[in-house]
């Protein structure tokens, strides 16, 4: 009966041992951080995955996650400065910093973190979007205005989280007044392209009225220069005719050779009778002769 009585407690008791180590061990994966909570109260943090222990009965476990969560904000209809409507649907990429704040304050729960969430970045996107005009919010839409949507956002790091993100997946007009702010944005468009254009145009007679005129210049200087040269040439073949007349002698042969030019340029072009009269230069040249 004895033998029996302790084969049956020493079952129970490796039961037993086996049911505390069971219960004492726990482990964490590589995208968790690990809570040991003591009657509530959080005593240890783990943020390397492995196998870990805890005092049975006394101590708990809990974990949180290490990745990066997505949260889906609602669209909103939000007011511009100059007080027009718009519609923005947005997400945020969030993750967790600070376990051990994450649970003191939200409870370890991303429901809660998710309504912390969309307030601030609504906050912030309400913000951003009332100081500035439609089209300025049009014109800027993509990461100029994410930029400014983020650097807005605030009492987030509070609660051991953070905002990667905030990412617009739509921001547009209401259907009611869409075709009127796009007509008004073409004209105002249209408006700044004339002005270009015409500044464009007047600067470009400008440059013309200024090549013209250089233009003018370089011409009146080389025609000027042409003068001058032609005077010299002109002073220059007037001495050499000077020297040709320079003598008895020189200019005797100067009309000597000349009429006979003159006599030859006449009869050219086929048999010709030329009639001269005896008071002619020629006639006096031959009649000298």
């Amino acid at each position: 009966m004895k033998k029996k009585f302790g084969k049956a407690f020493g079952i129970f008791f490796v039961i037993m041992a086996l049911f505390i180590l069971f219960n004492s061990m726990f482990v964490i994966k590589e995208n968790q951080y690990g809570l040991v909570r003591e009657f509530g109260k959080i005593e240890r943090v783990i943020a390397q995955p492995g196998l870990y222990f805890k005092i049975p009965f006394v101590q708990e476990k809990d974990t949180v996650t290490k990745e990066l969560l997505l949260y889906d904000i609602a669209k909103s209809d939000v007011i511009t400065k100059d007080k027009k409507s718009m519609i923005v649907d947005s997400f945020v990429l969030w993750r967790i910093t600070d376990p051990k704040v994450f649970a003191q304050t939200l409870n370890t729960s991303t429901v809660n973190a998710e309504g912390r969430i969309n307030v601030a970045v609504y906050n912030a996107i309400k913000n951003v979007i009332s100081s500035m005009t439609q089209a300025d919010i049009i014109a800027a839409r993509g990461q100029e205005l994410i930029t400014l949507i983020m650097g807005n956002i605030s009492g987030i790091n509070q609660y051991g989280i953070e905002i990667a993100t905030v990412e617009i997946k739509l921001l547009d007009l209401p259907e009611d007044n869409k075709d009127a702010v796009f007509e008004r944005m073409i004209s105002e468009r249209g408006n700044i392209a004339a002005t270009y254009i015409a500044q464009g145009n007047s600067e470009a007679q400008v440059i013309r009225n200024t090549t013209d005129k250089e233009t003018a210049l370089m011409i009146s200087e080389a025609q000027k220069e042409a003068e001058i040269l032609k005077a010299e040439g002109e002073a220059e073949y007037m001495k050499e005719i000077a020297k040709a007349y320079d003598g008895d002698m020189k200019a005797d042969f100067y009309s000597f050779t000349r009429s006979l030019d003159a006599l030859k340029n006449s009869i050219k072009g086929g048999d010709k009778t030329i009639i001269l009269d005896k008071d002619s230069p020629i006639t006096q040249i031959f009649y000298n002769n």
